[in-house]
């Protein structure tokens, strides 16, 4: 199992890029961001930093859109990276929504994403693809190198990343849900005549380290943590307005967790104490986070590696980034690895 490092582009940039290098010096292999234009710094002259200053982190947004940046200067800025620094970069990508609704604009749609995956990596590699209409081609790539991962929650959307991405990006850690939607994107492939074992799962959710079990210890990482159930119930949120709430398409065990639900400030989007999460119970932090003493979350970690995950992605939005980095370079990577 490969390990990553996930982490918001606050300024300053230095402390992104330091963070990149403790994670790598740990036995981390990726290095992710969220892309956000107006909540936080640009991710991809970060990345150039962050590249110039490790050695072997493959790093790219989790997740960037295709709405913000059109298809070919996305893919020439992923090209030029990889021209520089040797094919070390990702495409984690969605719809779009903090990076789209901040800017007040609709997430995109589907077929939209789905053709931007295509054209997005055959530009990035070299090869011409059409961009609304007009047949463009990269000509100063060489030898480029571009996997494409998608994110996704929804039965349609989990269908898209089988068919036409190289990896699905589960931002949740519950196993019950993982198995599920492993198994629909793994389905969705062999339907589509790819081969399912190929494609790259890859879960990310908060993980936080205690030094024992006790009530306050969980207390603590729990109050740290559980902004990213407030994240996660934005995305069912739109699932549930899409499919229904007891339509059979989207598992219970995932949409009926956000009843209480009142809206959402993307003002604090994805930061620990974030107002708009006091409806998240306790039982779905501890789903969806990794939290406890080292042996629970090996013992997570491998179930999940049961259930075809090949990376971990540590989201670090709490008051103890550098601890978890290191604990996990220390004790958690060479158990899984």
């Amino acid at each position: 199992m490969d390990f990553g490092l996930v982490l918001q582009t606050d300024p300053p940039a230095a402390q992104v890029i330091s963070l990149m290098k403790r994670a790598e010096r740990n036995g981390f292999r990726y290095g992710w961001t969220f892309d956000s234009a107006v909540l936080w710094q640009e991710p991809f002259v970060i990345y150039s930093q962050i590249l110039a200053n490790t050695r072997r982190l493959t790093v790219g947004p989790m997740v960037t859109n295709p709405g913000t940046r059109t298809w070919e200067v996305t893919a020439s800025t992923f090209a030029t990276l990889n021209d520089m620094y040797g094919n070390r970069t990702v495409c984690g990508i969605g719809r779009g929504d903090s990076a789209m609704r901040v800017a007040g604009r609709k997430p995109n749609t589907l077929a939209r994403l789905g053709e931007a995956i295509g054209v997005i990596r055959d530009l990035a590699e070299g090869r011409e693809a059409d961009v609304d209409g007009q047949a463009l081609r990269l000509p100063w790539v060489k030898d480029g190198k571009l996997p494409v991962w998608m994110a996704a929650y929804g039965p349609k959307a989990l269908a898209l990343a089988g068919e036409k991405a190289d990896g699905f990006i589960l931002q949740l850690a519950d196993p019950f849900l993982t198995e599920w939607m492993v198994k629909a994107v793994r389905q969705a492939a062999q339907d589509a005549g790819r081969d399912p074992d190929a494609l790259t799962i890859c879960v990310a959710a908060p993980a936080y380290v205690t030094v024992d079990d006790s009530p306050q210890a969980l207390a603590h990482a729990r109050e740290q943590c559980r902004w990213f159930g407030g994240m996660v119930g934005n995305h069912v949120a739109d699932l549930v307005s899409r499919y229904g709430e007891h339509s059979g398409l989207v598992p219970e065990a995932l949409t009926a967790y956000i009843k209480q639900r009142q809206g959402y400030d993307y003002s604090h989007h994805g930061r620990t104490g974030n107002p708009d999460t006091a409806f998240v119970p306790d039982e779905i932090v501890d789903r969806f986070c990794l939290l406890g003493p080292v042996e629970a979350h090996i013992e997570k970690l491998r179930a999940l590696r049961e259930l075809g995950v090949d990376q971990f992605a540590v989201y670090a939005m709490h008051d103890a980034r550098e601890a978890v980095i290191d604990t996990y370079g220390e004790k958690i990577v060479p158990a899984l690895r």
